[in-house]
């Protein structure tokens, strides 16, 4: 099935890997085809902590995370740093953060990470700042 490879993952800690199609931030809900097959499941955004659309499932075991820009390369958005409830922290660039609305896509800053974007549900962050 074609589309976007994401990682879901909850607050609660779970997390399903798979394909959607019909994510939209400002829909409530949508639904991932596992990895490996089985039937869809349907996630609730008030049950997430963030959506990664990510490159691959497995992603690089070697790869050590940078949560840092590369100061030779171009910044496109605005520069952002992420506290989730949980701890997590991700820094990144974005350019539709604004308080108040229920989430938002940021780009992490490590340009190697197996992540391309994340939606990042904002009722579970702790803390969310300009860089």
């Amino acid at each position: 099935m074609a589309g976007n490879r994401v990682v879901a993952r909850y607050r609660d800690g779970k997390m399903i890997k798979g394909t959607t199609t019909d994510f939209l931030p400002t829909r409530d809900t949508f639904f991932v085809h596992p990895e490996g097959g089985g039937a869809p499941v349907l996630v609730r955004h008030g049950d997430l902590k963030a959506i990664f659309f990510v490159r691959d499932f497995a992603g690089d075991p070697a790869h050590r995370a940078k949560n840092e820009f590369d100061p030779a390369k171009p910044v496109i958005g605005r520069k952002l740093r992420v506290v989730f409830a949980d701890g997590e922290v991700i820094l990144g660039t974005t350019q539709g953060y604004q308080p108040g609305r229920p989430g938002f896509f940021i780009v992490p800053a490590d340009a190697d990470s197996n992540t391309e974007r994340c939606y990042v549900v904002a009722a579970a962050t702790k803390e969310v700042g300009w860089v």
